[in-house]
């Protein structure tokens, strides 16, 4: 297991132990309050993204009767049920995991489930996915199948995960970027604009990273939370004076642009929220108007995707700061794992799709976070960029994708406690890491990974050395990979 190598100093063992103290376990695991505040802000930090991304998601696309969802709805909806689920793990999970609408299934609600129904319809089939992940773990089933998963492969998943934050740093700060005729090209992606890095943005990027690597090799406190301020501290003045602009004007693309937040001051940094959306969701009318097969499809797909992509970012989170026991496995796993679950109906009843665990969270426990109380600074920094979302939006990609790259590499150094000697673990754990960044998916380096751990054990003639439970999860992402040609056969 990795060591974050931050402000690893440990804390006044004549330090008082108050009631709050004990309930989160903040001496026990060597924290301190300092670290969880600092780890909390660094959470937040590199995933307010989610409340401007989520509504270009959600709202960009139509449902089946052609209507649009609010914009403004969407984001104050995002950023309430962000920061009251992140609470609620921190609590609840007592660990530091912060939960928000996740990236990937809010597309697939938007883009392929709304489409073929209303709305409410689809935020319908969310919340029936999420009770279904519910009463899977209060059954013991979804616990028992993160347990059933071999040590060595959990460690392969967080390893994966930190390549894939890794990727998505280099992208959203068009460090690397997807090469338009890609199709007719040699290579998918490339150096910045045409091999160069030709952007001030990406410029920004780059400064920021090499301070923040800096300071994690002096072993600077705050390292990544610097990095990230002192970043958008420069973005704001290259803007200022260079009137860079976004990356779209008026539809028209402007590579050299930000790729997501212009870091300007709002005039008016204060907004009350649109909560409309509050309890927008049918759960039965999708049946009606898709059909049940389409919709246990979609289910299905909701249901593989939430419950492997929560697992194997706890593994991640837990890894970085060492609060993992010797099978792989986080303290109160049970509790984040129902809270997770909680979370997916939630985002559903809240109409801004499934609520899932953030790898993002990995970068506050780089900065030295341990515990639920990092979770009670990031949620509560959620529920107020309800009122000043205009503020959130000032740290541009370029930024935040700092931390995203440093809490990859420090991800990363987990891989030499694989036995590459041993091929029996080490090809599923080499498809595992792999897979994650380059289909952009950790869901899909799991399956990969285990379906691959399976079939070996099988050639070898170790059945017996495979857990039960693995054939029959092997069995569904088998059913996943082949949705497509099934529901081609099926409809």
């Amino acid at each position: 297991m990795s060591v974050a190598p931050l402000d690893n100093t440990p804390p006044d063992p004549g330090r008082t132990v108050n009631r709050f103290d004990r309930y989160f376990e903040v001496t026990a695991r060597g924290s301190t309050m300092t670290r969880e505040l600092r780890g909390g802000l660094a959470t937040f930090f590199t995933m307010a993204y989610i409340v401007v991304l989520n509504p270009l998601i959600l709202g960009g696309a139509v449902d089946g009767d052609g209507k649009a969802l609010a914009i403004p709805a969407i984001a104050a909806a995002t950023a309430l049920v962000a920061g009251l689920m992140t609470i609620l793990m921190g609590v609840v999970g007592r660990f530091p995991l912060a939960v928000a609408a996740g990236l990937g299934v809010n597309a697939l609600v938007a883009y392929e489930i709304a489409p073929q129904m209303t709305w409410a319809d689809a935020m319908g089939l969310v919340v029936i996915e999420g009770v279904i992940i519910a009463v899977l773990v209060l059954t013991g089933l979804r616990t028992a199948v993160f347990r059933s998963v071999p040590t060595q492969m959990k460690t392969a998943i967080g390893v994966g995960i930190g390549l894939f934050l890794t990727i998505i740093g280099l992208v959203d700060a068009g460090f690397v970027r997807r090469i338009p005729d890609a199709a007719n090209s040699t290579v998918p992606l490339g150096l910045g604009i045409g091999g160069k890095l030709a952007s001030w943005p990406t410029l920004v990027f780059v400064l920021g990273l090499l301070l923040t690597l800096v300071l994690v090799v002096r072993r600077v406190k705050g390292a990544i939370l610097i990095g990230i301020f002192a970043s958008t501290a420069l973005a704001m003045v290259v803007e200022a004076l260079g009137n860079v602009g976004p990356s779209f004007v008026n539809g028209v693309p402007n590579p050299k642009g930000w790729s997501l937040n212009v870091p300007t001051l709002p005039s008016n940094p204060v907004d009350l929220p649109d909560l409309s959306l509050l309890g927008q969701f049918n759960v039965l009318g999708s049946w009606e108007r898709a059909g049940w097969l389409v919709v246990l499809m979609f289910i299905f797909t909701l249901l593989v995707t939430d419950f492997f992509d929560t697992m194997g970012t706890m593994v991640a989170v837990g890894q970085e700061g060492s609060m993992l026991d010797e099978q792989g496995t986080p303290p109160r796993a049970k509790e984040i794992l129902l809270v997770d679950s909680i979370g997916a109906a939630a985002g559903g009843a809240a109409s801004v799709s499934s609520n899932t665990a953030y790898i993002e969270s990995a970068a506050g426990v780089a900065e030295g976070a341990r515990t639920g109380v990092a979770n009670l600074v990031t949620g509560a920094l959620f529920l107020l960029a309800m009122f000043l979302a205009p503020l959130v939006v000032v740290v541009p990609f370029e930024a935040a994708s700092v931390a995203l790259v440093v809490v990859g590499f420090l991800m990363m150094t987990a891989v030499r406690t694989i036995d590459w000697s041993d091929y029996e673990i080490a090809i599923p754990a080499f498809l595992t890491i792999v897979l994650m960044p380059f289909t952009y998916s950790i869901s899909n380096g799991i399956g990969a990974g285990l379906i691959t751990y399976v079939v070996i054990k099988l050639a070898k003639g170790k059945a017996r050395e495979v857990h039960p439970l693995l054939y029959a999860v092997a069995a569904l992402f088998v059913v996943y990979f082949l949705r497509g040609p099934i529901e081609a056969l099926v409809f």
